[in-house]
C-alpha cells in the first residue's frame, strides 16, 4: 500500500470518523434532551394555562353568584330586580345577558344584554333566550341553598361565534325560589389563549371530552375537532396530572393538561416537531455535510503533500526534528532547483513563520488572559443577578397563591364591617371596636396588594419621560413631616437644571418612600440623624440617591437585603417587602440599584434609571 493511500486512512480512522460519531452522538443526546426540555416546557404551560382558564371562569361564575346572593330577591320591586339584573350583567365583561327564571325555569320579565355589544360585553341576539333557558337544568339547584350555581353544557355563541357556557343561581332558600340565568362566552378565555401562546411555535385549545375546540389561541381552529389520534389521549377521567406524548402526520409533539375545578375541560399544546426540533437536525445536515467537505480537503491535501515528500525525504529529517524540539530558528539548506529545494525553501519560510506565530501566540496568550478574568468577572456579577431573579420568582409564586386566597375573605369582612359602620349610630358602644375590624382588615389588604406587588409584573410598564427632581419632591411631602418629626435633618440636593429619566412615576415615588423609610428605621438609635436625597446625572444615566447616617449593612447581609420577608430592623414590619418591590420597580424601569454600606456609619442607595 502507497504512502498516499495509508495516510488517508490514518486520517479517515484517526479524525473524520471519531468526530462524524462523536458529532451524531452528541447531536443525538442534544435532540433527547431538547425533546425533554420541549415536553416539560409544554406541561408546565398547559398545566399554568388550565389554571389561568379555571380562575378565569369561576372568578366570573363566583362574581355572579356572591353579588346575587346579597339582595333580598323576595322583597325586591319589578324596577328594584331589573336594577339587580344590571349589577350583575356588570360583574363581568364576559357576560352576553343576564335573565331571572321561576322556579320552573321559565323566564321572568326581559333580559339584561346588549345586541350589538357594548361596554366590553359580547352581544346577544333576543331570539337564542329559549336556547339560554335549555342550555343548564335548574331542577337540580331547586333543592340547593342561596347562592348555589351550576353550569350547564357548552354551545356556540350565535353572535360571536365563540363558545359559551350558561350558569345557574339560586336566589334564595326552598324549592319555590327563582333563579338567575346568566350567559357567559369564551373571549376572555381566548384572550388568556393568545396571550399565554405569545412567543410558542404551536397553539394552545381548550377542548371538551369529545375534542371539539372551545377555545383557541387560533381563532380558524374554533369550535372544530382536534386530530382524532390526539383526541383519543385527552386526560383520562379524574387525572389531573399533564402528560406528553407524540401524535398525527405530521407529527406533532403535543401536552394535555386538565382544567382544574371539576369544570371537564382539557388544555391541549401542540406543536410541529419538525419546527421544534429544527435547530439540530439542521446542525447535523451542516455536521454531515462539512464532515464529507473536510474529508474531500483532507484526500486532496494528502495527495499533494504525499507527492512533495515521497523522494528524498531523509535530508529533511534533521530539520523536522530540530523543529520538533522546539528549535524554530533552525533553517534547512538544501541546493539545486528540484522539487526538493522548494520543500526547503517552504520549510525554511514555515520556521520564520511558526517563529512569528509562537511570539505573537504569546502575547495573545497574555491577553487572553486579561479578557478571561474579565469575563469571568462579568460571568459572576450575572450569576448573582440571575440568582438573586430565581430567588424573588420563586418567592413571588409563593406570595401570589397566598394574596389570592386571602383576598376574597378580606373583602366579604371589609365590606360587612364597613356596612355595619354605616348602620350604626356614633353612640354605639361597638363603634370603637367595628373600626378597630376596619383598621385591621384594611392593614391585611394592603399586605396582600404589597404581596401581588412583588409577585406579578405588568404586562407593560408605564415608562414616561419624568423629572427627578418633582418626583423627589412629590414624594418627599407625603413623608417630610414625620421624617422631621422623629428628629431627622431631611437634606435636599437636587441637579439645578433637572434630571429627566424614563420611568413609572408613581412606581418610583413608591420606591423613593420605601428607601426613606429603611433609612429612618436604621437612624431610631444612632445619635447622627441627617437623611440626604440628591439627584443627578452621570456616565449618561440620571439616578437618585438616599444616604443616611444610621447603623448601616452587615457585609454577611449585604447578598441579601432585595429578598423578600428578609429584614434587619429591630421592629419588623411592612413585611419586609420594601427592599424586594424596590428592586422590581426599578428592573421594570430598565434600571439597576447601587449599594454603598459601613456598619457603624450608614448606607447609601443609589438608583440608576435611563435618560429621557
Amino acid at each position: 500500500m502507497r504512502l498516499y493511500q495509508q495516510l488517508v486512512l490514518f486520517m479517515l480512522a484517526a479524525t473524520v470518523l471519531p468526530l462524524a460519531a462523536v458529532g451524531f452522538l452528541v447531536l443525538s443526546r442534544a435532540e433527547r434532551e431538547l425533546a425533554e426540555r420541549i415536553s416539560a416546557e409544554q406541561r408546565a404551560l398547559a398545566t399554568a394555562t388550565a389554571e389561568g382558564v379555571a380562575a378565569e371562569l369561576m372568578e366570573t361564575v363566583d362574581a355572579v353568584a356572591r353579588v346575587a346572593e346579597l339582595i333580598d330577591w323576595q322583597s325586591a320591586t319589578e324596577e328594584e330586580a331589573r336594577g339587580a339584573l344590571a349589577l350583575l350583567y356588570n360583574q363581568s365583561s364576559a357576560l352576553s345577558a343576564v335573565l331571572r327564571l321561576d322556579s320552573e325555569g321559565r323566564p321572568q320579565g326581559q333580559p339584561v344584554f346588549q345586541a350589538e355589544g357594548g361596554g366590553g360585553h359580547p352581544g346577544f341576539d333576543p331570539q337564542q333566550v329559549e336556547l339560554l333557558t335549555k342550555a343548564v337544568p335548574v331542577q337540580p339547584l331547586r333543592h340547593g341553598g342561596k347562592g348555589e350555581a351550576a353550569l350547564g353544557r357548552v354551545y356556540a355563541h350565535e353572535s360571536s361565534g365563540m363558545a359559551a357556557v350558561a350558569v345557574a343561581v339560586k336566589l334564595d332558600q326552598g324549592e319555590g325560589a327563582s333563579f338567575v340565568l346568566a350567559e357567559i362566552v369564551f373571549r376572555n378565555l381566548e384572550d388568556l389563549l393568545r396571550r399565554r401562546a405569545e412567543g410558542v411555535l404551536g397553539t394552545i385549545d381548550l377542548v371538551d371530552p369529545s375534542g371539539r375546540i372551545l377555545a383557541s389561541s387560533d381563532p380558524q381552529r374554533r369550535m372544530k375537532g382536534l386530530d382524532a389520534a390526539i383526541a383519543t389521549r385527552l386526560t383520562p377521567g379524574g387525572a389531573l396530572a399533564a402528560h406528553s406524548f407524540r401524535a398525527g402526520d405530521p407529527v406533532l409533539r403535543v401536552s394535555v393538561a386538565r382544567v382544574p375545578e371539576g369544570l371537564g375541560f382539557d388544555v391541549v399544546l401542540s406543536v410541529s416537531e419538525a419546527d421544534a426540533l429544527a435547530p439540530v437536525r439542521s446542525m447535523r445536515r451542516t455536521v454531515l455535510i462539512s464532515i464529507g467537505g473536510a474529508l474531500l480537503v483532507l484526500l486532496g491535501l494528502g495527495g499533494l503533500f504525499t507527492r512533495r515528500i515521497n523522494r528524498r525525504l531523509s535530508e529533511v529529517m534533521a530539520g523536522a526534528q530540530a523543529f520538533g524540539r522546539g528549535e524554530l530558528d533552525r533553517r534547512v539548506k538544501v541546493e539545486g532547483g528540484d522539487e526538493l529545494s522548494e520543500l526547503a525553501t517552504t520549510f525554511n519560510h514555515m520556521g520564520a513563520e511558526l517563529e512569528t506565530a509562537r511570539a505573537r501566540l504569546m502575547r495573545w496568550n497574555d491577553d487572553l488572559r486579561i479578557r478571561v478574568d474579565e469575563a469571568l468577572a462579568e460571568l459572576r456579577t450575572a450569576q448573582a443577578q440571575l440568582v438573586e431573579t430565581q430567588k424573588l420568582a420563586a418567592v413571588g409564586q409563593l406570595g401570589a397563591g397566598v394574596a389570592h386566597e386571602l383576598n376574597n375573605p378580606l373583602a366579604g369582612i371589609l365590606g360587612y364591617v364597613q356596612l355595619m359602620l354605616m348602620s350604626r349610630p356614633d353612640s354605639d358602644p361597638d363603634l370603637d371596636m367595628l373600626r378597630k375590624i376596619e383598621g385591621s382588615a384594611k392593614r391585611c389588604k394592603e399586605i396582600t396588594q404589597n404581596l401581588l406587588r412583588f409577585s406579578q409584573q405588568r404586562e407593560r410598564t408605564d415608562l414616561r419621560a419624568v423629572n427627578l427632581n418633582v418626583v423627589v419632591r412629590d414624594a418627599l411631602t407625603l413623608t417630610e413631616n414625620q421624617v422631621k418629626a422623629e428628629g431627622i435633618s431631611l437634606v435636599l440636593e437636587l441637579a439645578s437644571s433637572g434630571v429627566r429619566v424614563m420611568a413609572d412615576s408613581g412606581q418610583t415615588s413608591q420606591a423613593i418612600l420605601a428607601l426613606v423609610s429603611n433609612a429612618r428605621t436604621a437612624m431610631q438609635k444612632t445619635s447622627a440623624k441627617t437623611l440626604t436625597v440628591r439627584t443627578g446625572e452621570r456616565d449618561g444615566k440620571g439616578y437618585f440617591e438616599v444616604e443616611d447616617t444610621g447603623k448601616g449593612i452587615a457585609p454577611e447581609h449585604r447578598s441579601r437585603i432585595f429578598e423578600p420577608f428578609f429584614t434587619t430592623k429591630d421592629v419588623w414590619s411592612n413585611v419586609g417587602l420594601g427592599l424586594s418591590v424596590t428592586y422590581r420597580v426599578v428592573t421594570e424601569a430598565g434600571g439597576s440599584i447601587d449599594v454603598r454600606s459601613e456598619p457603624g456609619k450608614g448606607s447609601c442607595f443609589t438608583v440608576w434609571l435611563t435618560k429621557a
